[in-house]
């Protein structure tokens, strides 16, 4: 059941990372969200109501990380509240990600999963620099590095839960989409997927006080999706 959920955080990120770049909706994205957080709330539920060993409470445990932020971000997202709240509650799951990855390393014998805890640790810690601490210019690694590891660390290895051949995955293989994730990172933190699609797709407006439109598209709303001189609630991508 958990290979279902871990399937679908892969989507999650998918259509967050997007969001940080800029080309999906954020109340379109929050409803998504939504759904995901349900699930995720509610597998975990299950397995510890049906645990018998406290090994089997412990892994289910770390499912919440995943469905509290969903539901997190949806709210936040549908009902316009600011990030911030999103953005330290994030410092706190990278945290708990730290530990999963060293209990599944050293207490489990489970390296490869443990790996895939480490890199959401990081990828969270992220999430606590763009969205607490508005560091912007790690947006667009950010949305990136959100959109890989949608792939290599939730949507292949649930799909491969599925099937039954996660444990068949040697660490090495693990280490490898580590390293292959950092290489790409670097130019693709230089791609900014809303800057560019303001660039080709929007006609040249002359510029006010306010400076030139935003990726918006909407005359007169500076970079944070607020009117000049007042800063708005900034949507949550997680």
């Amino acid at each position: 059941m958990s290979s279902v959920g871990l399937t679908f955080v892969g989507a999650a990120l998918f259509v967050n990372g997007l969001l940080l770049l800029g080309r999906i909706d954020a109340k379109g994205a929050g409803v998504f969200n939504l759904f995901v957080g349900a699930l995720q709330t509610a597998i975990p539920f299950f397995l510890i109501a049906t645990a018998d060993t406290p090994d089997e409470i412990l892994g289910a445990a770390g499912i919440f990380l995943f469905g509290f932020t969903y539901l997190y971000v949806g709210i936040c997202n549908l009902a316009g509240y600011a990030s911030t709240g999103v953005g330290w509650y994030s410092l706190w799951v990278a945290v708990m990600a730290l530990g999963f990855g060293v209990v599944n390393i050293v207490r489990f014998d489970d390296t490869p999963t443990g790996l895939l805890w480490l890199q959401w640790s990081v990828l969270w810690t992220l999430f606590f620099l763009v969205l607490a601490l508005g560091r912007e210019r790690l947006t667009a690694l950010t949305g990136w590095f959100t959109l890989i590891l949608a792939f290599t660390t939730c949507t292949v290895p649930g799909f491969l839960l599925l099937l039954g051949e996660w444990g068949r995955v040697p660490t090495w293989a693990v280490l490898a989409s580590i390293a292959v994730t950092a290489l790409a990172l670097v130019p693709l933190s230089r791609v900014d997927l809303a800057d560019t699609a303001a660039s080709t797709s929007q006609p040249t407006e002359p510029t006010g006080p306010a400076g030139p439109a935003a990726a918006s598209g909407e005359p007169g709303v500076d970079a944070t999706g607020g009117t000049p001189g007042r800063r708005r609630a900034e949507p949550a991508a997680v």
